[in-house]
């Protein structure tokens, strides 16, 4: 199979060829059709995830048809098609797992980081991790909302019923968080990077009711706020737009540093908390609700072999909606 490779961080991917994946009992193995390219991808191919799988096949947002199964697998068929997330395993014994909050496992393993991911023509996974794909999506709308759409949503419940909500960062995430935001007759406001004209016309082109720089106030008090973005100084821009009482939710795996502010912009109880990978649970009640808006992704498509020049523009900005590589 063909795979693009991270030997180290902070330099390109390199196409190789590789000899499919073993898999063990509880595993299937996948040929994969499409691959989302996610920002925390970025993160650990710039070196900000640290201490990734070296070298490591990258790729967390991944659709693919089912050709071979381990012979404990009970929950799929070879043939059918699945989702892979961010999530790829967990100790299943700690007391974040038997709690209900697997998604602070000290021993998880995750997909495209510790665990080989979709950035190649198959792969494979422990079929608890994975999810059947609403049959309405096309692989390349799918892709998207296996981590843009699954922790997106996980930190869309966190505002619980805030009707006026910021989303700071208005990317792939953001733009499916959008429709169901309106589908719960929510307000949309969208913060991009100062200036980004086109980024503005995006967002409000699907329902938000204000656009404008990260640097600016809305035109009315948030109820709650949702960054996306990874640049710590938003933090405390996103304190000062949500009314007493408001939340910050922090959506990201990663973020630079957050500066010093004044306490008076969290007084108020203000509540200002992060987001931390998802749970099987979310994925199925998204998936569910995804067909019912129904959550139409825009995507961009490159090709395998183009996954440098993918990772790039992302990392400039330079993609609306989601990017996802088109394997087969």
């Amino acid at each position: 199979m063909r795979a693009m490779i991270l030997h180290t961080p902070g330099k390109p991917l390199q196409l190789v060829d590789l000899p499919l994946p073993n898999y063990n009992s509880n595993q299937v193995l996948i040929q994969v059709h499409t691959c989302g390219i996610c920002r925390t991808d970025l993160h650990i191919i710039d070196g900000e995830l640290t201490n990734p799988k070296l070298p490591l096949i990258p790729g967390h947002q991944i659709v693919g048809t089912i050709v071979e199964i381990g012979e404990k697998v009970t929950k799929f068929r070879v043939g059918q098609r699945i989702g892979v997330p961010w999530v790829g395993n967990t100790c299943n014994h700690c007391r974040y797992c038997l709690t209900g909050k697997e998604n602070l496992c000290d021993d998880a393993q995750f997909t495209g980081y510790q665990i080989d991911g979709g950035y190649a023509e198959y792969t494979v996974a422990d079929e608890r991790f994975c999810f059947p794909i609403p049959p309405d999506y096309p692989n390349l709308q799918a892709a998207p909302l296996l981590c843009a759409g699954l922790i997106g949503y996980r930190a869309f419940r966190m505002v619980e019923d805030a009707k006026n909500i910021g989303f700071y960062g208005f990317g792939a995430a953001a733009h499916i968080l959008v429709q169901v935001a309106r589908h719960q007759n929510r307000q949309v406001f969208a913060f991009t990077r100062p200036n980004d004209i086109e980024g503005q016309k995006f967002a409000r082109s699907l329902g938000a009711v204000w656009a404008g720089g990260s640097d600016q106030l809305p035109s009315e008090p948030l109820d709650a706020a949702i960054i996306f973005a990874s640049v710590g100084s938003v933090v405390p821009a996103a304190l000062k737009a949500v009314c007493k009482g408001g939340v910050v939710v922090c959506a990201g795996i990663h973020m630079s540093d957050i500066p010093s502010f004044p306490y008076e912009i969290l007084w108020g109880e203000r509540v200002l908390r992060s987001v931390a990978n998802l749970t099987r649970q979310d994925g199925e009640e998204f998936l569910a609700l995804a067909p019912q808006i129904p959550i139409h992704t825009e995507v961009e498509a490159f090709p395998l072999t183009a996954a440098n020049e993918a990772l790039a523009s992302l990392r400039n900005s330079k993609i609306s909606g989601a990017a996802v590589l088109v394997i087969s």
